[in-house]
């Protein structure tokens, strides 16, 4: 169930992981004055089994706890579709170096030491909840769209899908070829450091498809365009019937579809104010004065 705030808003909701109970206790009292909703757990299964239950909003999780330890939980959390966007912050007495790059390689996005200062980790709290609501709204806006995105680690591991690059993927596998080779020809591409709009081709059994590099949604998250190069173009079938650079291409193509400014801008990565100047543009091409007869010249090439 959602626990709300006597205000009728939505608590958020933290999963605390930690082998002492003193320390969720004190974690316990510290959350829940903050206005936050605390589930606890004294060891590895326990978390797994409540995080798939619940599907918290953030999860405070001790590296150091017997049988599983902290960093076999982050993994296993992270290689679960449901669970991996969660955020991860990992609670250790460890300062080492080796232990942090440790948990930030199996999908940690923050640490603090024990012990816990709690005011710091509230305001990293906020920080990330914040950053995972922003990835959210992001990709449920390209989902909506019907893009085909997704994001993958520097190791080549896809983080998130939108619907349309699984129905991709599918259509484009054959046996056991896109879990042996897709995570090694994207950790290979991006190891030569790709810019912004580059792009490499890759042949799979039953289609040609084609990586273009995005740039970075959050630390060791990287955001891939997947291009079906079997399948026309319609931002190209605009450019082919009208005088339209690339990108004011792109942005009718997704006026025809309905799109706000700000929804266009998600999707191409821009701001809504740089879409409203690309629109001047385009209508001026067009000799149209609004938004309604802009997509209904496109609609006559997209049919």
């Amino acid at each position: 169930m959602v626990s709300e705030r006597a205000d009728g808003e939505r608590r958020d909701l933290i999963l605390v992981v930690d082998d002492s109970p003193e320390t969720v206790g004190m974690l316990n009292d510290t959350l829940e004055a903050t206005g936050m909703t605390t589930l606890v757990a004294l060891e590895g299964n326990q978390a797994l089994n409540i995080a798939r239950r619940m599907l918290p909003d953030i999860i405070l999780l001790d590296a150091v706890m017997p049988a599983m330890d902290g960093f076999e939980v982050c993994r296993q959390l992270k290689a679960d579709p449901e669970l991996r966007a969660i955020p991860v912050i990992f609670m250790t007495g460890l300062k080492d170096t080796e232990n942090v790059v440790r948990g930030f390689e199996v999908g940690g996005v923050d640490y603090v030491t024990k012990p816990i200062v709690n005011g710091e980790l509230i305001a990293r709290m906020r920080v990330h909840l914040a950053n995972a609501r922003l990835t959210l709204s992001a990709q449920t806006a390209l989902d909506t769209a019907g893009q085909c995105m997704f994001a993958a680690n520097n190791a080549g591991e896809l983080i998130w899908t939108t619907p349309q690059v699984n129905q991709l993927l599918e259509a484009a596998n054959q046996g056991d070829w896109l879990q042996k080779q897709l995570q090694v020809e994207i950790r290979t591409w991006l190891a030569h450091g790709p810019n912004i709009g580059m792009g490499v081709n890759l042949t799979t059994p039953n289609r040609s498809l084609r990586l273009v590099y995005l740039g970075n949604s959050a630390p060791n998250e990287i955001l891939i365009r997947l291009i079906d190069n079997d399948k026309p173009d319609e931002a190209s079938r605009l450019r082919e019937h009208l005088p339209l650079t690339t990108r004011e291409s792109e942005v009718l193509l997704w006026l025809a579809r309905g799109k706000t400014n700000r929804e266009i801008g998600q999707i191409l990565g821009t701001s809504p104010r740089t879409i409203n100047k690309h629109l001047e543009q385009i209508y001026k091409k067009l000799e149209v004065e609004n938004r309604t007869t802009a997509a209904a010249k496109a609609l006559q090439y997209l049919a």
